[in-house]
């Protein structure tokens, strides 16, 4: 038997490893408190909540290159944690409702990648070893990664906070294959219904006396009903199949 001499003071505490070995990702996360900081201080400055931010911004969005601009303000927003549904909204009223949706498909995936990527390079090696708060992890998240593609889609049709989801499944590392088509596919209805919700505005007359299209907004109203009534069929197939293999355990 080979004897370990290794004092304990020779070997590394914890703690100590812990800081050289994420040293670049406390750098990291240090960097972007105090862009979100900065921003906040910034909005809180000048009186710009959310809709006063896209407000400011319109012109820019309308001119030749907006739409480049939007893709690039919506890809960045996660970083600021900007509401989502603001600057969806918004694309409907500024592009109408085709063009808008077209636009919003682009960045809202392209968004959801980026923001998947910073929380799967912060989640990576955090959660690696078998201590209690990893055993605890992979319990609650062991049905999201088995049936990742459907619980991504349920959490997509049932509006669960945009950003939130895309973080949580990239710090747990979600298969990025099986997050991008759920959320390609989940997203579809509610963007239609926020795009067409915007594209209902018409702020022609000005912002502070805008008039609404009837129509639009039925089927804005419609397709979010349809996204809740698809979240409902995918959550009841995938209790379903949870049981019928649970029973195929147990023989």
């Amino acid at each position: 038997m080979i004897e370990d001499h290794t004092t304990s003071e020779q070997r590394p505490a914890a703690g100590d490893s812990f800081w050289p070995e994420h040293r670049g990702k406390i750098a990291a996360l240090g960097f972007w408190l105090l862009l979100v900081g900065g921003y906040s201080w910034y909005a809180w400055r000048h009186g710009l909540g959310p809709v006063e931010a896209v407000q400011a911004l319109a012109d820019l969005f309308r001119s030749p290159a907006g739409p480049l601009i939007y893709l690039a303000a919506y890809a960045l927003r996660p970083l600021l944690f900007f509401p989502a549904t603001v600057i969806t909204i918004a694309a409907g009223s500024l592009y109408g409702p085709v063009r808008g949706v077209f636009i919003v498909i682009l960045a809202s995936n392209l968004s959801a990648m980026i923001a998947y990527g910073v929380g799967r390079y912060f989640g990576e090696g955090l959660l690696e070893g078998s201590g209690a708060a990893r055993q605890i992890v992979e319990r609650y998240t062991r049905p999201l990664r088995r049936n990742s593609l459907e619980t991504v889609l349920i959490m997509r049709l049932i509006f669960l906070p945009y950003d939130l989801v895309n973080y949580l499944c990239g710090f747990l590392r979600i298969d990025w294959r099986a997050f991008l088509l759920a959320t390609i596919i989940g997203s579809i209805p509610g963007t239609i219904a926020f795009v067409l919700f915007g594209a209902s505005i018409d702020i022609s007359e000005g912002i502070d006396r805008p008039a609404l299209d009837p129509t639009t907004l039925a089927a804005s109203v419609l397709l979010v009903g349809v996204s809740l009534a698809l979240s409902r069929y995918f959550r009841r197939r995938e209790q379903k199949a949870g049981r019928a293999a649970a029973g195929a355990n147990h023989d």
